[in-house]
């Protein structure tokens, strides 16, 4: 392999859609983590806007679950509504969301085991390399988030992190984007 060849299961900024999945005011106070997921939520957004990312929310059934927490609301366009469990119903498959434009979906949200367990499903049932960012993810019990882990990979899913995203997306320490990056990951260092 050439230098300037990566591995296809490397995430490539050109490549790449980031998906938040209902990260909503009335269920995050019950999640496992809540405050540190939103907080690496924050830092995927950020780090997608640097690359030029397009970036997707959903929000399940905001009227009885409220709708998306300020702390990325104020970093997203608005969310897309929804009342099924699967966020891969929410998008116009034939013009918004197609592998052969950007076949790498990152997802980050909640739940675990429910939403995201569903999207990370039906879009590697379409073609798609799913990526679940594990510490921007999270459920109410972390067994349900394990259990929901590993029926993603199973199917083919990738579990990454928060950091080793932003790098992959970045390749190397001499692109431009570089020090903002390592900005955004140093903030998320333990105070």
């Amino acid at each position: 392999m050439s230098s300037s060849q990566r591995s296809p299961e490397l995430l490539s900024a050109s490549r790449s859609r980031l998906l938040v999945i209902d990260m909503q005011e009335k269920l995050l106070p019950a999640m496992h983590d809540g405050a540190l997921t939103t907080k690496k939520c924050a830092a995927l957004i950020q780090g997608a806007g640097l690359f030029e990312i397009p970036v997707s929310a959903t929000e399940q059934y905001p009227r009885g679950l409220g709708p998306t927490v300020p702390k990325l609301a104020e970093l997203l366009d608005s969310p897309v509504e929804k009342v099924r469990f699967s966020s891969a119903e929410s998008f116009d498959w034939s013009s918004e969301l197609r592998p052969e434009d950007r076949d790498q979906i990152v997802l980050i949200g909640i739940e675990a085991h429910v939403c995201v367990l569903q999207t990370a499903l039906d879009l590697i049932s379409r073609g798609f390399q799913v990526y679940v960012v594990t510490d921007a993810t999270t459920s109410r019990a972390e067994a349900n988030k394990q259990q929901a882990l590993k029926r993603i990979t199973d199917a083919g899913g990738t579990l990454i992190n928060t950091e080793s995203v932003m790098f992959e997306w970045c390749v190397c320490a001499s692109h431009p984007l570089f020090k903002q990056v390592s900005q955004i990951v140093k903030s998320l260092d333990p105070a």
